[in-house]
Formats: structure tokens, sequence, C-alpha cells
């Protein structure tokens, strides 16, 4: 019997692959090196890396898949790379106490994974190799979303150019309705790429429900948080001279009343619907409106919160990196929906399922809500 992830085609053209495998590793390489000395020493705190470490992790995790096909007998390119640069193995707390590898010798580890890319890409691919690269590629692109992530935390620099400028949002208060709903929910083999926490698409009925056009904006958050206390003010926010500011990196911005809010973590994004009566959309329910005419709703261009938790679908087998999902199927995570301006375009699809956990306020993550 074919393996799942032997059945995610129709696969992009070797062309494209070779040009996305190359821009994203180009990305990321250049992320790193545009980095200040010194800027590679960051605090050790949960929700970071170490830079270099987790430059050297991606090029680890693009040699063990595609070359090395996820086996430890087959042999790195670096020495004691596994040991080294594993995430699933190097715990999180070690990963500042590995001792400091020269920036040059991550670059030209690099150099070699990428040559060894381009040979196999000049031959033609079997489903596996074509699941592999893609399964790589997506990796660079979420580590290089990561590492936005982590600079805007860290108030560096924007890292590269956002993919998309959010727009304004019109807050009119307005909900669009659904009626009762039979959908599905999940993804198909034989269409493309997909994860495996999207396995298998499966049938649904949404009860009928009303969702927000668009998502809270920052002068409806800002009502709720000083209708508390300054303690639940996002820390990216300040207030001088009559004036509300925002952080967006190393720069301090006039905060735009009518953007959709961001860096809001799952927690004061249910405590500010049930404030004003609301509920946040269920992970059906998003998608639902996300798959209607984008002229009907407002993209926030942030990650969306949702109420349901990170779980398996019905029938769920992980793939071959085990760990992209299965251990996080703990109940301590929430899906998300839709996209930031640090996501590239292929990870925006419908059927992606971003998860993280409820107090992340770091992220470019929003919410919109639904009537109770």
């Amino acid at each position: 019997m074919t393996s799942d992830h032997c059945q995610y085609s129709p696969h992009p053209s070797v062309e494209l692959l070779t040009q996305q495998i190359q821009s994203a590793n180009t990305l990321t390489r250049s992320i790193i090196e545009n980095l200040a000395p010194g800027k590679e020493l960051v605090p050790q705190l949960a929700t970071l890396n170490p830079p270099h470490w987790e430059f050297a992790h991606i090029t680890w995790f693009h040699e063990f898949w595609i070359h090395r096909k996820g086996r430890h007998e087959h042999p790195s390119l670096y020495k004691d790379a596994d040991a080294l640069f594993n995430s699933s193995t190097v715990a999180h707390a070690d990963r500042w106490s590995i001792p400091p590898v020269s920036l040059e010798s991550l670059l030209r580890y690099s150099h070699e994974v990428c040559n060894k890319t381009s040979e196999l890409l000049s031959k033609p691919l079997s489903d596996e190799d074509a699941y592999f690269i893609q399964l790589v590629i997506h990796h660079y692109d979420m580590h290089n979303e990561a590492f936005a992530i982590m600079w805007q935390a860290l108030e560096y620099p924007m890292p590269f150019q956002p993919y998309s400028v959010s727009t304004k949002t019109v807050f009119n208060n307005e909900f669009i309705e659904f009626s009762k709903t039979d959908m599905t929910l999940g993804s198909l083999p034989q269409q493309g790429f997909i994860f495996d926490n999207e396995k298998w698409q499966h049938p649904l009925t949404v009860e009928p429900f009303a969702i927000s056009s668009s998502a809270v904006s920052n002068e409806q958050y800002r009502e709720f948080v000083l209708a508390k206390d300054d303690q639940a003010m996002p820390k990216h926010w300040k207030y001088e001279a009559g004036v509300w500011y925002e952080r967006f990196f190393d720069q301090w911005r006039v905060m735009d009343d009518q953007q959709a809010v961001r860096h809001i973590p799952y927690e004061d994004a249910v405590e500010y619907a049930s404030q004003q009566h609301l509920r946040l959309p269920t992970e059906a329910e998003l998608t639902l409106l996300m798959a209607t005419n984008r002229n009907d709703w407002q993209a926030s261009d942030l990650w969306e919160w949702t109420s349901s938790q990170f779980l398996p679908f019905e029938g769920f087998t992980p793939d071959p990196y085990v760990d992209y999902s299965q251990p996080w199927f703990d109940g301590t995570y929430q899906v998300l929906k839709g996209w930031s301006p640090f996501t590239v375009e292929r990870m925006r699809r419908l059927g992606f399922r971003n998860f993280y956990q409820t107090k992340r306020n770091d992220i470019f993550s929003g919410f919109r809500v639904c009537r109770l």
C-alpha cells in the first residue's frame, strides 16, 4: 500500500520546486547574515530560540529529510549534527548551552546541503522525493515567519519585507449570518501537498451562526482594556502626550484605530468576547467564512484564534515527520486560521491548520467574534 505522504500529488514542476527551495533558503540565510553581531545572543525564553542554533536546525532538517530520508544511520555532512540540531531530541533549554559554532561553518553546511539538493532536482523525482522537498520548503517558510515573530518580540529591525500589507478595516459591527450548513473539513489525497493533521476530509454539520465580517480592531480592544486596568495593556502599545502608539519591530508608529488588533493571546481574546456577550468562532465556522467570497468579509492579515482545540481528526495517522503534529495534541494548543503578513503565499491554504498555545502574545494573531 502506498504511504499517505506519497499520495500528496500533483507535485509542482521541478523548475518551481527548484525556485521555491532556493528562494526560501536565500531568505533564511539573509535573515541570519543581516543579524547585527551580538544580536544572536538572546534571552532564554520559551518562545525564543538562539538564532544561529535555529539556522543550523533548519539546515539539519533540510538534509535529514531530503538526503537522509529521516534515517539516522545515513551520515550527515556536519559532524554530530543529530546531537546538536535535532529539535526533537535537543531540549529547548539546552540549545543555549551548546558550544558556539561559527556562523561561517553553518553557512558552509547550508551551502553544501543546497548543492546536494540541486543535484537531486536535476534528475527525475520520485513521489517521496517530491514530498520531502515540499516538506522542507514549508519548514523554511514556517521558520522564516518564526524569525519575524522573534525579531518583533526582541524589538529588532524587520528581517524581511512582508508578503502583504494589512488594509484598513471598516468596523461597522456587521455580522454575516450563516444558516445550518453541511460542509467538509480536512483535506483529501491527490490534491497537492498537505500536513498530516489535515487528514482526512470528513463531513460535518454546522449549526446556524453569525460571525463578524471583520476582526476586532485596535479601537475596540483598547476600549475593553481601558475598562479593566493597565496590567492588561498589550506590551507593544504605549500612550504618550495624548497619542497612542504601537510598536512594529524597532519602530513606534501612531496607532491606526481601524487596524485589526494584533499580538493578542487566546485567553485575552476569549475574555474580550465574553465581556461583549460574544464568543470566538470554531475552526469549522471560520473555515466556512474564509471559503466565501472575499468581497463579503474583511481579511485581517493575521492568524485568527478559534475556539477549537488542536486535536486530530478521526483516523489521523502521522506522516514521516512524526513530531510535526502528534506531540501537540495534548489539549493545550488552539487552532488558528488565516495568515500573517510574513506568511508566504503558498502557505495561505484554507486547509492549513496553524496551532499555538493559549498564552502566546508574540505571534501575529488577532481574532473575530460570533454571536452567542
